[in-house]
């Protein structure tokens, strides 16, 4: 039998943000501490980093930046729901980040049926969130979208079914996100195991082994690049 990984390299025409925006329009951006011009901001500051992606975007003429999966990142140090002093810093990111405006269209990887969303309100967490449940010949596996506007968890209910591409959200801005300059975080999930409206996004060290296998690479789908 075919792995679940295998059967993604066999999908075409996969988007999760504005359909109108082709791959040619996407620009990659780095986060992590190999990035030397991130030393001189301060990538804790929503709007210090949204100024930094526009420029990022405009020097590529590009209209979204993505990037992220196994990542290492300073951003989270900034947030106890990463770094609380008493357990191991996670600090690499295991999903994908689409940096586009507040407002851009959210679309479902594929059909899947709502397994759950809440908002995560915490500093530095997801904001609004929801997770799908999708079937792939015997696989059940699950994707996440976080940092949505609130009004996309006010009118779902667990159970609703989405096509693929069909709209499921709208991008939150950084008063709801987390704060967090505007993007959407994208996540492939295999065992969910007991979580509701949510799922860690960033590992630590020790436990990256697990969450890269339980988490594929979402390029797996999107095939962006």
């Amino acid at each position: 039998m075919k792995s679940l990984e295998t059967l993604f390299l066999d999908l075409k025409d996969i988007k999760v943000i504005d359909n109108s925006i082709p791959y040619s329009l996407y620009t990659p951006l780095d986060l992590s501490p190999s990035n030397t011009d991130l030393d001189q901001l301060n990538v804790s500051d929503a709007n210090e980093l949204q100024e930094y992606i526009n420029q990022i975007l405009i020097n590529n003429n590009a209209k979204a930046a993505y990037g992220g999966y196994n990542e290492v990142r300073n951003l989270y140090k900034r947030s106890t729901v990463f770094n609380d002093l008493k357990t191991e810093e996670r600090n690499i990111h295991i999903g994908m980040d689409l940096w586009i405006e507040a407002g851009t269209s959210i679309l479902a990887a594929l059909d899947g049926k709502v397994h759950s969303f809440q908002n995560n309100n915490n500093l530095g967490d997801y904001g609004p969130t929801i997770i799908l449940e999708h079937q792939l010949e015997n696989y059940v596996f699950y994707t996440l979208y976080g940092h949505l506007a609130l009004e996309s968890i006010q009118s779902i209910k667990t159970g609703d079914f989405f096509a693929k591409g069909q709209q499921l959200a709208l991008l939150g801005s950084s008063e709801v996100n987390g704060n967090y300059a505007p993007h959407l975080h994208f996540q492939i999930i295999k065992n969910i195991e007991n979580n509701f409206g949510d799922y860690p996004g960033v590992s630590s060290k020790s436990k990256l082994t697990y969450y890269l296998e339980n988490c594929p690479d979402p390029n797996l789908l999107l095939k962006i690049f």
